[in-house]
């Protein structure tokens, strides 16, 4: 049977990197095979394009290069990770896919949809997330957290708060307009708090799917 395919979406300071941990948990606990991986990334190919995406120092990237290089990375992770992994029945759990693609190169970049919808169709062909958590924050606070990690900040990072706001609205935006497979989770409280949340999200998820297979 085809493994399922989670993604962790969210601006900065959201605490995905927690909450991948957390599912990836509660996701073996029920017996199922897990792939994490990220976005950009999970190839060796695709990691060295990551680096290139948030260190590059030089004269700045235009923006549809950004994105032709996104989906570069991304072409390279689904014919090499991800897709065998849910052909073998593994479910893959991603931090961020193309989503983000919509909301930092879309709207915070200003590149059009369409164009982005272009390389989703050409890239991915039918291939969507099953599900996708949301992790949401007000910008101000995913500024707070940043910063009180005391370690550098990438090209992304860098950028501006209207930037970041609308990266959010985008994504909140995209989760207005396909609420099946989209689940909000305030990001706020504490870590622990916001795990609960997303483990009733992926019960209740998780219920439906088993009901779907046994027809």
């Amino acid at each position: 049977m085809r493994g399922r395919f989670i993604t962790l979406e969210g601006g900065e300071g959201v605490g995905k990197s927690t909450q991948m941990d957390a599912v990836r948990a509660w996701l073996e606990s029920r017996g199922h095979r897990v792939l994490t991986t990220r976005e950009p990334g999970g190839t060796p190919l695709s990691e060295h394009i990551r680096d290139l995406l948030k260190g590059w120092d030089g004269e700045d990237m235009d923006s549809d290069t950004e994105l032709l290089l996104v989906f570069a990375a991304r072409n390279e992770h689904l014919a090499k990770r991800i897709r065998p992994a849910l052909e073998r029945g593994e479910w893959v759990l991603c931090d961020r896919f193309t989503d983000a693609t919509y909301a930092y190169q879309g709207s915070g970049r200003g590149i059009p949809p369409a164009r982005i919808e272009t390389l989703e169709q050409w890239v991915q062909g039918t291939l969507r997330p099953d599900l996708t958590l949301l992790l949401d924050v007000p910008v101000a606070l995913g500024f707070e957290r940043v910063s009180g990690r005391g370690e550098g900040h990438d090209r992304f990072e860098r950028e501006q708060r209207d930037f970041f706001e609308r990266v959010r609205s985008t994504y909140l935006a995209r989760a207005t307009n396909d609420p099946e497979r989209f689940r909000v989770i305030d990001a706020s409280p504490l870590p622990e708090q916001v795990s609960e949340a997303i483990r009733a999200v992926l019960d209740e998820r998780h219920a439906v799917w088993a009901r779907e297979h046994r027809k």
